[in-house]
């Protein structure tokens, strides 16, 4: 193959003579011998087709703005897709905090490194345990999907039972993760909605309850956006059979609903994304797990929790790891689960976020939130051959059918963008029984002169 003396300068060590050394050092005369063991058939042995390097920054820069400016973006498109990822306002001091060199460049860190971002992860679990109305919260994991699946996981190593009860209508994605996470362990079964409320069906719960049930997962507001006010019911039932309840929520609801855990829950998780977090392309969530101070379920985290302890001189604090050797850090061999990368800078402007708001402020976000969707979906629902699908009250996001105007929610989708406007998520592939239906998100950063855009350009296009 063709040999490159060329040093990149944005990859460390790619120096020829750097190279050239490490391969010494090691006994290996060329890169393509520690591959040897795989066999030649899977081997491309040719060079791969990508454009030649980019070597200074001015070019690389001016390169990579030009891709960019080739996507649409929410600041020229009004935006209606959530689906788990929604776009709320991100106060600039959010931005500012986490963007300090000693949080941006300092990975997890540890005692070496810290530079205050102990203190700081121990914030942001003081402040989502009182938003949660929980006791105990680790560093974030990678995402909402990554919580939903270790609760899940948490919850069968508690109580030794392997069947997880979770509903169809679940968040997509989350629900392939956690089917991908829990297997071949775990048995997941899917418990049926109601097709008029959109709430979970009561009567297949039971009908599925088993002794070998180890925890019932919901979402509370539903995947489709529902508040699920069966709560109670449910929580009965976990609780006449032992089981764990697993409620998935969104934070930022909170303000406006209860916490789960006044209504049984005995894990939260969710995700912090519309706690100060732009939208990102794979990118801007941070999953959260909470419990209630009891070593049952503390022992069972699977990453790593920072408290506040005296220091030898009196009156003075410092914060360190808690319970270090449950984790995969402490003993590989004995970790509860395997560990990989958090999102720890997420939990820092999560905790900025929530300073800043308050209890007034998240409240009034919530208040908001829900006053604009619900106009949003009486405004929607005015336009002939356009419905709401479901009854039941809902917080941000809600799910409108569009199979009377003889149009798909792709055809409707397409001709939305010529207004530059970014329709609700089409539900039509993995909901069929809706039909051509969407899922629309609405959220503080809607005004009424937008959402009143919204409806003639969909007048115009159906």
């Amino acid at each position: 193959m063709k040999k490159h003396n060329i040093a990149y300068p944005y990859i460390p060590n790619s120096d020829p003579r750097i190279k050239e050394s490490m391969l010494k050092e090691i006994g290996v005369r060329d890169a393509m011998d520690l591959y040897k063991n795989i066999p030649e058939k899977l081997k491309l042995n040719r060079e791969l087709k990508l454009p030649e390097p980019i070597l200074d920054e001015h070019s690389l820069r001016t390169h990579v703005n030009k891709l960019i400016g080739r996507n649409s973006n929410c600041q020229e498109y009004l935006n209606f897709l959530g689906s788990g990822c929604a776009q709320h306002y991100v106060p600039a001091v959010c931005d500012e905090i986490n963007n300090r060199g000693e949080f941006l460049s300092a990975y997890v860190s540890d005692v070496y490194a810290d530079h205050g971002k102990f203190q700081s992860i121990f914030e942001y679990c003081s402040l989502m345990g009182e938003l949660l109305d929980m006791d105990v919260l680790s560093i974030p994991l990678y995402d909402g999907g990554q919580a939903a699946a270790s609760s899940i996981r948490m919850a069968s190593r508690i109580n030794g039972k392997q069947e997880v009860l979770i509903p169809k209508s679940m968040n997509i994605e989350n629900k392939l993760v956690v089917k991908n996470y829990c297997k071949p362990e775990l048995i997941i079964k899917e418990i049926n909605y109601d097709r008029k409320t959109g709430l979970l069906d009561l009567k297949d719960l039971k009908k599925n309850v088993s002794n070998k049930t180890s925890s019932i997962f919901i979402e509370n507001p539903t995947y489709l956006g529902m508040i699920e006010n069966q709560v109670d019911e449910i929580n009965q039932i976990a609780s006449n059979n032992n089981i764990e309840l697993i409620v998935y929520t969104d934070p930022i609801s909170l303000g406006i609903l209860k916490p789960p855990r006044e209504y049984g829950a005995t894990i939260t998780c969710g995700d912090i994304q519309p706690l100060g977090m732009h939208m990102n392309g794979g990118g801007g969530q941070a999953g959260f797990i909470a419990t209630k101070d009891d070593m049952k379920y503390i022992r069972e985290f699977k990453d790593l929790m920072y408290g506040i302890t005296e220091t030898v001189e009196k009156g003075e604090y410092g914060f360190a790891n808690v319970l270090f050797d449950r984790t995969l850090y402490g003993s590989r061999e004995k970790g509860v689960e395997y560990s990989g990368t958090g999102n720890a800078i997420w939990g820092i402007t999560a905790a900025v976020y929530l300073s800043l708001l308050g209890k007034k402020g998240i409240k009034e976000v919530g208040q908001i939130i829900r006053q604009m969707a619900i106009y949003t979906a009486k405004q929607i629902s005015e336009i002939d051959n356009v419905e709401l699908v479901f009854e039941s009250p809902f917080f941000k996001e809600f799910v409108v059918n569009f199979d009377k105007t003889k149009k798909s929610v792709s055809q409707i989708t397409n001709k939305l963008l010529d207004h530059k406007i970014f329709m609700g998520k089409d539900l039509s592939q993995k909901f069929p029984e809706l039909g051509q239906s969407a899922l629309f998100c609405v959220t503080e950063c809607k005004t009424k002169a937008e959402i009143d855009y919204l409806k003639n350009a969909l007048l115009k296009v159906i």
